[in-house]
């Protein structure tokens, strides 16, 4: 263990989101997802699993150490309910109260339809699984810049 980093982040999380640069996509599901199909397509290439966690949990820890891209008007995507596109399941407000507190702000999340998620999260650095049972527990976050002091 490390100070300062959540006790459920593991050693590969962390290495993930050092490896993430701006602008690269991050997806938090539940076990309803097809993680393990679409993470073969993603940067890392395999699925990462976030056992014992449910998705606001993973996602406060997750952006205590990743800011979320400041630069795009919505760095949070989730999915559509399908067949209601203006549905609502508890799992949304849950983690926007989740993002908006670790940015301190009101952060706009995007909706998509079913298969444009899917293909989003085609094209994202990785995919970390929580134990989450969902439904409809599948977000993009979007990394932002880490204003750093000079070496």
């Amino acid at each position: 263990m490390l100070k300062g980093i959540d006790q459920r982040l593991s050693a590969e999380i962390v290495h993930i989101l050092m490896l993430m640069g701006h602008g690269d996509d991050l997806v938090i599901c539940d076990v309803n997802h097809p993680a393990a199909t679409i993470a073969a397509e993603t940067t890392y290439g395999r699925l990462v699993d976030m056992a014992g966690c449910d998705i606001p949990t993973a996602a406060a820890a997750i952006l205590s150490l990743m800011p979320l891209d400041s630069f795009v008007p919505a760095p949070v995507a989730r999915m559509q309910v399908v067949g209601n596109p203006d549905g609502q399941v508890p799992i949304f407000a849950r983690m926007q109260a989740t993002v908006d507190r670790a940015e301190g702000r009101t952060v706009p999340i995007r909706a998509l339809e079913r298969f444009d998620f899917y293909d989003e999260a085609k094209r994202a650095f990785a995919i970390i699984r929580t134990a989450d049972s969902g439904p409809y527990g599948c977000f993009i976050l979007k990394k932002g810049v880490v204003d750093l002091p000079e070496l």
